[in-house]
Order: structure tokens, then C-alpha cells, then sequence
């Protein structure tokens, strides 16, 4: 759907969509005025931010100081401590001995997350002292290889919360949020269903996490779209990460508020005023309104430990009609490399309340076929039958349980075959 492309580089990301001089190289072939980092790669970048600055480009997103104390999570924890926000203990590891002495202090488990990045990368959960040491060279190993930054620090571990997030927008003067969304169903820290609003979330915790995440940004004098992420276990919650860009989710968002975001980052880069912040309150309310969930649509086994599976699409259907939305770079003869994230599409839901939004969604995943390539369509199928996650408020423990659930179902089954064919 690109008016005009540009070759940056091979396959390997570090020689082309990492490269800042490659991305900027291609701005000035075209003679693009603004550079829109998307979610991924640079997106977080200030480096790029600082280059497009010296070159005289916008760089839709906030400033290079923004993003540096955002990246860095370590700086993002003590901004929101300045800011107010709970935060769960933790910090830095310098060497083993001081780590011991932290996690003791932290109390069993904890959690090792890198300083430098995202996505859970370089992110191990740690259940004993006996495991600390290979832990956190393994995390320190893989954050220097995805960040460049082999810094790590030490966090409670809670077994059981809610992964909510609120999204905001800034002008770098005035904060406004567009509520909270769930993304609680994770696998490996991985986001793979996310929802607006959060369901279950009562009033007073709903309001002082749209606060709290307004705090933030008013102490960094934000500018663009963020997401304030937290963990909410009851009516407790704690500041997790300040992701400084556009999220892969931000569609639920923009349909219970009826605003384009993109539109809103761009209107922010080019100087104007994020649109008034939504009343969700008064007489005049204006959002949310009604329910929606996003499922994100990966070429992958989740049979098989979730194996990726690139090849070529041979067909693929997509669901429409009122309340259904597709993102998706995916068509017959579309072949999907091994070089890259493995997201296909995402099928997002809108209606009037969580229970039609849910139902539009079954029957939106069961008008959904690709062919040529193995996605996870089915677990979607299987996990939104779920009378658990019908029921809403499903927690970060919930989907690894699932996965063990279904896995023994599984086994039980193939004996049962055996024993049926003896």
C-alpha cells in the first residue's frame, strides 16, 4: 500500500533496519519531511530521534531525552518513584554478591529484567539462591545482544497480577490518557490478546492508574503517544515500563475512544495540541464506548512450543462487517520470512458491550483461514471458549495454565486413541 519503497539493507535487521543511516538515507531519497519510527526496530531509539533532529527531519515521537529515560528502565523506575508511582522492590546488579543480598532483601522469587529493552528480552524469572547466577548472566547475554546493553536489575516477582496499560498523549506542555487497556494473557511476556477497557477493574483503581500514568508524563513533560504499563493485583498496583512509542494494540483503544492515534502522533509532530481529554464521568461522557479485543495473529506452532513457521501463504480469508477490523501485509503469495517478528495480522472487535464483543469475536476467528503457513488461529478459538476468560479478569497466570491444561487434555487423548486401537 506504499506509494514509494525504499531498499535499506539486507535481511539481517542490523544492516538495515537498525541502521540510522540507512533509515535517514531513505528519508532523503524521497524527500520525506518526518519519519514515522512504527513499534518496532528504532522506535525507541534516541539515536534516531537525535539524528533526524541534526538532519532537520521530525521524528514523530517524543524527544531524544525522552526516549533515553523511557529505554532505560532503570532511569523510567526512578521518575516514576519521583513522580509517585509504586513501584515493585528491585534494583541494579553490580556483581553476584550484591544480587544475593537483593533478592534476600526482595524476598523469593524474583524476577531479572533488562535495563535497556522490551519485549521481554533479557527477562528470566529466578525461583531459588542456586539459580541466580546462571540467570543473570543469561539475561545479561541476551540484553546485550537485542539492546547493546548488558545492564540488568532485580524485581519482586508476583505470580499473580493483571498486565494493564494506559495509553497517553502529550503535547510536552498538557497529558491527556485514553483509558486503560488488559493485556494480561501473555506468553513469555509476549502480548497475544488485549482488550479496552479493562474488564473487571474497579472505579477508584481504574481512576488512580489514569492518574498515575498522567503523573508520569506530566514529570517528563511528555510529547507523542506512550503507554504507562502496570500490574494490578487487587486493588494494588505497580509502575512496570514507560513504552515511548505507538503500541501493536492501540487499535482497541481507537475504537472504544473513536480517535486515530496515528493521527494523533502526527498532529502532535507537527505541532498541535492533542485532541481534549475524553470525559468519561460527567453527564457528557464521551468514552469509552461499548468493548474491544485484538488478537494478534502469529505464524506459529502453539502445538509445538509455539515454533515458528515461515513459508509462503497459499489463501488467505479474512472475517468483515460491522465491528471487525483487519490489519494485516498478508495475501496469497505473501511469503513470511524467518528474519522477523512472526505477527501476520491483527482481528480486532468492537461492540456494545464485553459479552457481544466476545461473540463477534468467536465468529470472526472462525472466518478466518490461512493457508501455507501454521498460525495460532486455533488456540485463539480454543482459549476465547473459555469459560474463564468469558467470565473476564483472567490474570498473567492464567495462559500458561491454559497451556498446561491443554496440554495433558492432549495426552489424555492420545491415550485414549492407543488404548481404543489395542
Amino acid at each position: 500500500m506504499a506509494d514509494h519503497t525504499v531498499l535499506i539493507g539486507p535481511a539481517d535487521p542490523a544492516a538495515s533496519y537498525l541502521d540510522v543511516d540507512a533509515v535517514l538515507g531513505a528519508a532523503r531519497t524521497t524527500g520525506a519531511d518526518a519519519i514515522h519510527p512504527g513499534y518496532g526496530f528504532l522506535a525507541e531509539n534516541p539515536r534516531l530521534a537525535a539524528a533526524c533532529a541534526a538532519a532537520g527531519i521530525v521524528f514523530v515521537g517524543p524527544t531524544e531525552a525522552q526516549l533515553a529515560a523511557a529505554g532505560d528502565k532503570l532511569a523510567a523506575r526512578e521518575h516514576a518513584v519521583a513522580a509517585g508511582l509504586p513501584v515493585l522492590p528491585g534494583g541494579e546488579v553490580r556483581d553476584l554478591r550484591s544480587a544475593r543480598r537483593l533478592a534476600g532483601e526482595i524476598g523469593w522469587p524474583v524476577l531479572v529484567k533488562a535495563a535497556g529493552g522490551g519485549g521481554g528480552r533479557g527477562m528470566k524469572k529466578i525461583g531459588e539462591p542456586a539459580e541466580l547466577a546462571d540467570a543473570i548472566e543469561l539475561a545479561r547475554a541476551e540484553a546485550g545482544a537485542a539492546f547493546a546493553d548488558r545492564r540488568v536489575y532485580l524485581e519482586r516477582f508476583l505470580s499473580a497480577g493483571r498486565h494493564i496499560e494506559v495509553q497517553i498523549a502529550g503535547d510536552g506542555e498538557r497529558v491527556i490518557h485514553f483509558g486503560e487497556r488488559d493485556c494480561s494473557i501473555q506468553r513469555r511476556y509476549q502480548k497475544l490478546v488485549e482488550e479496552a477497557p479493562a474488564p473487571g477493574l474497579g472505579a477508584s483503581t481504574r481512576a488512580a492508574l489514569h492518574a498515575a500514568a498522567v503523573a508520569l508524563g506530566e514529570r517528563l513533560r511528555y510529547r507523542g503517544l506512550g503507554t504507562v504499563e502496570f500490574l494490578v493485583a487487587g486493588a494494588d498496583f505497580y509502575f512496570l515500563e514507560l513504552n515511548a512509542r505507538i503500541q501493536v494494540e492501540h487499535p482497541v483503544t481507537e475504537a472504544v475512544y473513536g480517535v486515530d492515534l496515528v493521527a494523533e502522533q502526527l498532529a502532535i509532530a507537527e505541532g498541535r495540541p492533542p485532541r481534549p481529554a475524553p470525559d468519561t464521568t460527567g453527564p457528557d461522557a464521551t468514552g469509552p464506548a461499548g468493548h474491544a479485543i485484538e488478537c494478534r495473529i502469529n505464524a506459529e506452532d502453539w502445538t509445538r512450543g509455539f515454533r515458528p513457521s515461515p513459508g509462503m501463504v497459499t489463501a488467505a480469508v479474512f472475517p468483515a462487517g460491522d465491528g471487525i477490523r483487519v490489519d494485516t501485509h498478508v495475501q496469497a503469495g505473501t511469503r513470511i520470512p524467518p528474519h522477523y517478528d512472526s505477527l501476520l495480522a491483527k482481528l480486532i472487535v468492537h461492540a456494545a458491550d464485553r459479552t457481544a464483543a466476545l461473540a463477534l469475536l468467536r465468529g470472526a476467528l472462525a472466518r478466518c483461514e490461512i493457508h501455507g503457513v501454521t498460525t495460532n488461529l486455533p488456540m485463539f478459538a480454543e482459549l476465547t471458549r473459555r469459560p474463564e476468560f468469558a467470565a473476564g479478569c483472567v490474570d498473567t497466570a492464567w495462559f500458561p495454565a491454559f497451556l498446561e491444561r491443554r496440554d495433558s487434555e492432549r495426552i489424555r487423548e492420545r491415550a485414549g486413541e492407543g488404548a481404543g486401537r489395542g
